[in-house]
């Protein structure tokens, strides 16, 4: 096959020749997208899943609906290393000097500038280099008391009434925010909140990983009964077979079922995986239908790919002790990964490997799906701890 006309194309977000199976959450959020535009109060969403289930292809699909639907759509990424305000200062700079064009200046749309500008002030945000600089004065009481539970909600209902003046409408969507402080966890939900109380059209749908709704229970005891959180997972055998079997046949490509079976096997029906699988396989085939012994042929360098890339970058980031933690997590079954038999397996006493395991959370490399168990947030990653690590000293 012509790798030059590959369909498949595997990488962080890049949106997939075919999204099938996520049709439940898309109308959800849909949902929200409608129901605001008229009007009506609905729960924001924050999506919860592995990495690899496609949480972020499924953000900038809600952008994209958001947009044709007249919002104003604002993504931002939540890293680990820098803060939210200063990843969302400068984008809602742009859109409130996008609102503020016309042939007449808005009041509420230069307050909300002022409030911006004060906020900026307030918490000393800077960002590319340079301090907020804006030609008009700081609105006075208005986000700048230095408290950023208080002042983003402050900015928000600026924003929102500025966007409702110009009979417009915010959507804020936010990716990876598991690592978001608490404090911001807090204050972000704090404003939603009073943005719902009070009816301003801006909506919140964000993304992480399944230790959201644990942080966000905790910053605020609301946020259960203030957002939606559905759980993004690996696609059913039927649709994964859709998401690699439609993008071939419109390239006039018939696959066998054994190959698709075989492809399933070893992805799990991960999306991320299913991408890196299918454009490899396309890679290794030489004629239409692609059989079985082009998965074989294909494998060893799909996993070569994910151990040098997607599974090393983050193995890169840990500790030795890290390491050790998560290849003896690698000798257990999934329903055997007690925090326990971990700490049996490396010979210590379960309270001295508290401080590994919160660090490994900390991370976004573990989550705790219930008291005393753990579980990999990266799918597979139990397999590259053996080819990693053939024993537990490495």
């Amino acid at each position: 096959m012509d790798p030059i006309t590959n369909p498949f194309s595997p990488g962080a977000g890049v949106y997939p020749p075919e999204l099938v199976g996520r049709e439940d959450v898309l109308r959800r959020a849909q949902l929200l997208i409608d129901r605001v535009r008229a009007g009506r109060p609905e729960k924001s969403i924050l999506l919860t899943g592995l990495r690899g289930v496609g949480k972020t292809v499924l953000l900038s699909e809600v952008k994209r609906r958001a947009a044709e639907a007249g919002y104003h759509a604002l993504m931002v990424e939540a890293p680990e290393q820098s803060g939210l305000v200063q990843n969302l200062t400068p984008q809602l700079r742009t859109l409130l000097l996008e609102l503020d064009r016309g042939a007449a200046v808005n009041a509420q749309v230069r307050r909300a500038l002022g409030a911006l500008k004060a906020f900026a002030s307030a918490v000393r945000v800077s960002y590319g280099g340079l301090n907020v600089n804006l030609d008009f004065d700081s609105e006075p009481g208005i986000a700048d008391s230095g408290n950023l539970e208080a002042d983003l909600a402050d900015l928000f209902v600026a924003v929102s009434q500025a966007a409702s003046a110009r009979d417009s409408r915010v959507a804020l969507l936010i990716d990876e925010m598991q690592y978001l402080s608490e404090l911001e966890l807090r204050s972000l939900t704090m404003a939603m909140h009073r943005l719902q109380q009070e009816g301003l059209p801006l909506v919140l749908v964000g993304a992480g990983l399944p230790t959201l709704p644990g942080l966000a229970g905790r910053a605020r005891s609301y946020a259960e009964r203030l957002f939606d959180y559905p759980s993004i997972g690996p696609l059913p055998i039927r649709e994964a077979a859709q998401a690699v079997e439609r993008p071939l046949q419109v390239a006039g490509v018939q696959i066998d079922a054994a190959a698709l079976a075989e492809i399933f096997r070893l992805t799990q029906g991960y999306p991320y995986f299913l991408q890196e699988w299918a454009y490899q396989v396309w890679n290794r085939a030489h004629d239409s239908p692609i059989g079985l012994e082009s998965v074989h042929a294909a494998t060893p360098m799909v996993i070569q790919r994910l151990d040098e890339g997607f599974f090393r970058v983050r193995f890169d980031r840990l500790t030795r002790g890290e390491r050790r933690y998560l290849r003896a997590m690698a000798e257990l079954p999934g329903p055997e990964r007690t925090t326990g038999r971990v700490a049996e397996i490396l010979g210590f006493h379960v309270t001295s490997m508290g401080p590994t395991r919160a660090h490994l959370i900390n991370k976004g490399m573990v989550f705790s799906p219930e008291h005393g168990l753990l579980e990999f947030t990266v799918p597979l990653f139990d397999d590259f701890m053996r080819r990693m690590m053939p024993t537990l000293t490495g």
